[in-house]
Formats: C-alpha cells, sequence, structure tokens
C-alpha cells in the first residue's frame, strides 16, 4: 500500500485536481440498503462504477489440490454431488441453451422487480406490464436484435443510469479486484439464520485460485480471526493489505467439507486515492491538515485513516477533505469515512427504495476519530458518494461545505448478469440527506464559495451545533 506525502507552500494549497478516471464494475447481484453487502452497489455518476467481480463458474480443483484432501466417504459424496450440481449451473448459464425470448423477458423482470423511478413518472407498473405484451409478439431471430429490444425497453424508463450492457462491455467490468487476492464474496444466509461468506466468483489465476480457492468455498477465517457473525464488507477489510505481502485464510471447500487453511500473496489492483500534506495557514500559526480523496475505491477509508492520523501526529488543529472532481465509488466506502468524523447514532445517510414509507438510516456506531473543524471542499463534479460524505458532516453540524454546488446524483444502482453474458444497469433506490434533503437532480449548495477564515468556521458549526441540541 502507498500513501504519497506531498509538501508544498500554502500558495499552492488547493490546486486543481487532476481529472477523475472512470472505474469499472462488476457483477453483483441486487444490493439492499440495509444488507452489509450493501458495498456492492454503484454510486459513481453516470460513467463511474466500482463493484466486485463475479466470474463464469470456476473448474473444480484440479488432482494435484485435492489430493491433499481427507477423503472419507461423507466427504467424497459431497464432492461428487457438488460436481453435480456445479455442472447443473453450468448448463443452466449456457448461452446457446437461452432463448432469445428469455434474454428479452428475464431483463424485463428485473426492472419488474427492482426498478425506481426517479421522478420522471415514466414507470408503471401496468405500463410495465403491456412492455411485456409487446415483447411476447415480436420475433426475435437473433440475439443481437434481443439485445435492441432490451435497450428500447430501458430507454422508455427515462433514466439514464438504467441501460443495457453489451457482453463485451460486461466482461470489462471483471478486472477489479477488492480484496487484493482476486475473490468476490457474497453473504449467504444458512438454515439457522446466520450469514455464511461464500465464494461467489474469483479471478482465473488470481493469487487465491493459484492457492486453491475454489467457487462456492466458504471463507472462515483471515489470519486467525474468526469471520462468524461479520460482513463481506468487514471480511474484505481484513483481507486488504499491502500488494506482494501474504495473509492466511481458511476455508471450507464446497458444502460440507474439507477445511483448509492457505496463505495467500496479495496484489492489489487498487491504487491508493488519497494525497494529503500538512499546510502553514495564518501566517504559521494555524496547522492545517489538507486531504486529497480522489475516488471511493478499495482503499479510500484504510488510506484516509493513515492519513488522519499522520497530520494529527504533525500537529493538524484543523482539516480541508477536499472532493471535487470526486464521481464516487464505492458506496460502502463512502459511508465507512463518513462515519470516521460522526459520533456514535448520528445518521449517515437515509435510504428510500420503491416504497417511500420504507425510509431506512444509516448511522455511526463509534466516537469519531477526529473532532477538530472540518472544511470539505466540493464543486460541480462532487458526485454520488462524495455527496454522502459531504452532506453527512455537514448536516451534523462537523463540517462547513466551500466551493460550487455539487453534481447532485443520489441514486444507488445495481448490476445484473443476464443469462447469455449481457447485463442490466438498473436503479435501485436513492439518498436522502440527514437533513432529508433528495440529492437527486438538487445538488448541494456549499455554506462559502471562498474559503473563510477558521475563526468562522468555528463560530459557524458552534452555532449549528448548539441548534441541533435545541431541537432534539
Amino acid at each position: 500500500m502507498r500513501v504519497f506525502l506531498c509538501n508544498s507552500s500554502s500558495s499552492s494549497l488547493f490546486p486543481p485536481p487532476p481529472a477523475p478516471t472512470a472505474r469499472r464494475p462488476q457483477k453483483p447481484l441486487l444490493a439492499t440498503p440495509q444488507n452489509p453487502s450493501f458495498i456492492r452497489s454503484l454510486t459513481g455518476a453516470a460513467l463511474s462504477f466500482n463493484l466486485l467481480f463475479f466470474s463464469p463458474l470456476s473448474p473444480l480443483p484440479p488432482p494435484s489440490i485435492a489430493s491433499d484432501f481427507t477423503s472419507s466417504g461423507s466427504q467424497l459424496e459431497c464432492r461428487e454431488e457438488d460436481q453435480r450440481i456445479e455442472e447443473e449451473r453450468r448448463l443452466e448459464r449456457a448461452p446457446e441453451l437461452v432463448t432469445n425470448e428469455e434474454i428479452v423477458k428475464e431483463a424485463w423482470q428485473i426492472v419488474n422487480d427492482s426498478f425506481l423511478d426517479t421522478g420522471r413518472n415514466r414507470w408503471s407498473p401496468e405500463a410495465w406490464l403491456q412492455k411485456k405484451e409487446d415483447i411476447i409478439g415480436t420475433s426475435l431471430q437473433t440475439r443481437s436484435k434481443a439485445h435492441d429490444v432490451i435497450r428500447r425497453m430501458l430507454s422508455t424508463l427515462g433514466d439514464p443510469y438504467t441501460r443495457f450492457l453489451s457482453p463485451s462491455e460486461f466482461s470489462k467490468m471483471a478486472r477489479y479486484d477488492m480484496s487484493g487476492i482476486g475473490v468476490n464474496l457474497r453473504e449467504i444466509p444458512d438454515e439457522n439464520g446466520e450469514v455464511k461468506l461464500k465464494v461467489l466468483g474469483l479471478i482465473l489465476d488470481g493469487p487465491a485460485h493459484a492457492a486453491g480457492v475454489r467457487q462456492g468455498d466458504e471463507l472462515l477465517s483471515v489470519n486467525g480471526v474468526d469471520l462468524k457473525g461479520k460482513s463481506a464488507f468487514e471480511a474484505l477489510s481484513i483481507l486488504q493489505g499491502p500488494s506482494d505481502t501474504s495473509v492466511n485464510i481458511t476455508v471450507k471447500h464446497g458444502n460440507c467439507g474439507p477445511i483448509q487453511s492457505v496463505d495467500v500473496q496479495r496484489q492489489l489492483v487498487a491504487k491508493t486515492p488519497v494525497f494529503y500534506r500538512l499546510e502553514q495557514m495564518d501566517n504559521g500559526k494555524t496547522s492545517v491538515g489538507y486531504m486529497r480523496l480522489k475516488e471511493f475505491n478499495a482503499l479510500a477509508r484504510k488510506d484516509l485513516v493513515t492519513a488522519m492520523k499522520r497530520l494529527q501526529g504533525m500537529g493538524a488543529s484543523f482539516f480541508i477533505l477536499d472532493l471535487r472532481d470526486n464521481l464516487g465509488g464505492l458506496v460502502q466506502e463512502g459511508i465507512e469515512i463518513a462515519k470516521l468524523f460522526l459520533n456514535e447514532g448520528e445518521t449517515v445517510i437515509y435510504t428510500a427504495g420503491r416504497e417511500t414509507q420504507n425510509v431506512k438510516s444509516i448511522v455511526a456506531e463509534t466516537v469519531p476519530l477526529i473532532t477538530t473543524p472540518v472544511i470539505v471542499l466540493v464543486n460541480k463534479n462532487t458526485a454520488s458518494a462524495s455527496e454522502i460524505v459531504a452532506t453527512a458532516l455537514h448536516d451534523n453540524c462537523r463540517a462547513i461545505l466551500v466551493g460550487e454546488k455539487t453534481y447532485g446524483k443520489g441514486l444507488i444502482q445495481s448490476v445484473f448478469e443476464l443469462h447469455d453474458g449481457s447485463g442490466v444497469v438498473v436503479t435501485v433506490g436513492k439518498y436522502v440527506t440527514p437533513n432529508h434533503l433528495d440529492i437527486n437532480g438538487n445538488g448541494i449548495d456549499p455554506d462559502y464559495k471562498k474559503l473563510p477564515a477558521w475563526n468562522e468556521v468555528v463560530e459557524r458549526l458552534s452555532k449549528c451545533q448548539k441548534q441541533q441540541s435545541k431541537e432534539t
């Protein structure tokens, strides 16, 4: 892991940040706001995506791996059952066994079950059902024609973020690894309602695959830490570490054993999005920790914590978090970063799905890492996860906003793979700020266009906190 420490004079405190690069998503199942696996949701702007990788079904362990397992009769039966189930799934997913009509109906059903109208009022259950009736009467001689039908069908929704992905476009999403060892984890409830962490996909010839981890394995522990009761996000946080270092994992192969402990070499794909430095302001009287966050990728929270602690150690009495031109990224990273600044019980964000009465809140669970005043820099390209962080700090009287009005993307997308290897990106929810502002289409107005004096910042935040105390 690399964290950059840049030193420069205060005159260059806020250089124009470099243009952000769009990230590539991966294939999650539908993410739900209250599920810790919410990390699989998309929160970038129209072209900014960050998600986990689900590969096609991987082959069973080769003889060199399988020969290391104990081979009791029951285990052999389990392995044979795993082989049968995997072969059935492989055949089920084979593109040539799926008709053109079935692919279109599959896309239609995903939208029918999950799509959230973003206020354009162009979707209704009745109108969408009529689309299905129209499709049934359409002759779909080729797969490309089926894909064209899906594109036209989705375009009628009036949502620029809900769209079709061709198989080639979808396959390009499979190159972003959050774990550092080339696995994707999914939370699977068992018969007792407890959560198991299963390997839903892995990068072929990646570190975990080379060590013998396979599709369907259950991850039991990481470096001796028992993962029972932990979310996928928590497990991924433990898995992450500097590239070329080793991590020990314990996995249970298949549905019923055996258990194997293996050492895996990390090979991180994600690069640090954090740049930080200590600045002297007010003629050297004030030490300010400046932190630039380019995107919310797998390393964002971990590297920002490192930056904050180092800046504190260097004597920073105030902090500036620069989110200009940050189009978003992994939603869970943004949520976890916001929690670093909030008191226990304070609201990070509200999430709402199709049923508006089912608004859910996400709150901080621990004490903040820092309690000193914060300025958050924003502009017209501050979007999505960046807006979540900015409003969480602002609405809880932890920071003031300086700059331009933000982009205004407060929607949640999930990516679904269709059975022929193509996919659809579907808007499934939206964010509402702690002060109950709908971010989407509105953006956030800053408190100041230019940097105020720090004593003014302190006074404004103090008044905000007193007013909040009266209201509660």
